[in-house]
């Protein structure tokens, strides 16, 4: 299920960044326009065209424009406002608009966002080449957009799951209680219709869709199973939705158990194979002629009750005795 989610998510953002790239397809000159109008509308106050700003009407000729240019050009020059350190951007803001009010394949261009207005969303590759995100940015943006989608999906699919559960908790009873809804006492066994396709039961009579039997004792509700047992019908049958259960947290945590499973189950064949060490007979606390001394080792024997001791081996090891036929 979890992963059927994640695969929706991925074609649900794959579709919206399809429709993106082709439907606000804006190229370069458009988003120069786009930060121009920002920065006058910042700068000369909100609202500010280009027009507005040259004083002109939409319908100026070239001449007029180029004539209301040179006015303002006089008052925005730097030399004529010396220690004003913004002047020289409104200054050269001045000539970017200018050139593109002259040109009529540009203004052409403004034009059109001049009547229709700036495109609040102005397309990723605006906000791309403008920010110009890492690897790690734009993935931890997916992850969160596509865990908070799959949350909200979780979160309305269990409001639907309420509803069905207390649809089906209410024909119980009813089905059990008559039309009053008066509780009566001990337990009841319904049918309760599922809503299903219409069929005939083994009597020939019509049945409204699938039935599943169910049984009332007093407000509790119960399915109950073809092997006698009864499962409890209320909303905590319902799973709500977690933040936890979201594709990526599960999958941290299912990493997370895994690699603590593996190391437990590391430490448990070490010490496994420690205790199978010392029931063969290695003793790391051996002494005296058990311990390696110069290198070269002389194995000793003894006889015990008739019987030949195991000789050492250097590290502690004890060969195991070869009884005699």
């Amino acid at each position: 299920m979890r992963l059927l989610s994640f695969l929706v998510f991925i074609i649900f953002c794959a579709t919206v960044l399809a429709i993106d790239t082709f439907v606000y397809r804006w190229d370069k000159e458009d988003h120069e326009i786009f930060d121009l109008v920002s920065a006058i509308e910042g700068s000369e106050g909100r609202g500010t065209t280009f027009y507005s700003w040259l004083d002109v009407p939409s319908t100026a000729s070239t001449s007029e424009i180029a004539k209301a240019y040179r006015k303002l050009s006089i008052q925005l020059h730097p030399d004529k406002n010396p220690g004003n350190k913004k002047i020289a951007e409104r200054f050269a803001r001045l000539g970017v608009v200018s050139a593109i009010l002259r040109n009529p394949a540009s203004r052409k261009r403004y034009d059109f966002f001049y009547k229709n207005g700036v495109p609040k969303w102005r397309g990723t590759g605006y906000y791309y080449s403008r920010f110009r995100p890492g690897l790690g940015t734009v993935l931890t943006f997916l992850i969160i957009l596509s865990s908070g989608m799959q949350y909200f999906i979780h979160r309305s699919n269990y409001k639907r799951d309420l509803r069905r559960i207390e649809d089906v908790v209410r024909e119980a009873r009813l089905a059990a209680w008559g039309p009053k809804m008066v509780p009566v006492e001990g337990q009841r066994k319904v049918k309760v219709n599922m809503r299903g396709r219409q069929r005939y039961d083994e009597d020939g009579n019509l049945i409204g869709g699938k039935t599943i039997d169910m049984v009332v004792s007093g407000n509790a509700v119960y399915v109950l199973d073809p092997d006698g047992d009864m499962h409890p019908v209320d909303s905590d049958t319902a799973t709500p939705p977690t933040v936890r259960g979201t594709w990526f947290l599960a999958l941290v945590h299912s990493a997370y158990s895994f690699s603590l499973n593996k190391i437990k189950g590391n430490h448990i064949e070490a010490q496994a194979v420690e205790d199978l060490e010392i029931d063969d007979g290695y003793d790391s606390t051996a002494t005296g002629s058990d311990q390696a001394g110069s290198g070269t080792v002389t194995p000793q024997e003894a006889v015990v009750g008739g019987n030949r001791k195991p000789a050492t081996k250097a590290g502690g090891k004890r060969r195991k005795a070869v009884r005699k036929r």
